[in-house]
């Protein structure tokens, strides 16, 4: 998804510097409207899962302080180990939405 998203920057990003004509940067406009929705739908996506896991890690870790055993230990660390890449790859999504909303404000001020 990180790819399909850079990919989708870089070829509006050009679009909106480009000298096209006035018509086909709307055409563009329009399309790269409805990638945005697909976006912020993966990107909600992602949030309720990292912050589920999130909990999950604070509810692991909670039980670990209060009840140690190793495989209360090794559960929390699990989850940590799956909570990192999930917060980054939101991280990745929400600035990757954030440049497009860019790139739209772009080409709708060309108008």
């Amino acid at each position: 998804m990180a790819e399909e998203l850079k990919k989708c920057i870089n070829t509006y990003n050009d679009i909106a510097l480009s000298d096209i004509p006035q018509s086909e940067k709307e055409k563009h406009r329009q399309i790269l409207l409805v990638k945005i929705g697909f976006f912020q739908h993966e990107r909600l996506i992602h949030l309720i899962v990292t912050v589920t896991f999130a909990i999950l890690e604070m509810l692991a870790f909670m039980y670990t302080t209060f009840m140690p055993s190793v495989g209360a230990c090794v559960f929390t660390a699990l989850i940590l180990i799956l909570l990192v890449p999930y917060i980054w790859h939101y991280y990745k999504l929400e600035n990757g939405v954030q440049a497009l909303y860019r790139i739209y404000d772009k080409l709708e001020d060309n108008k």
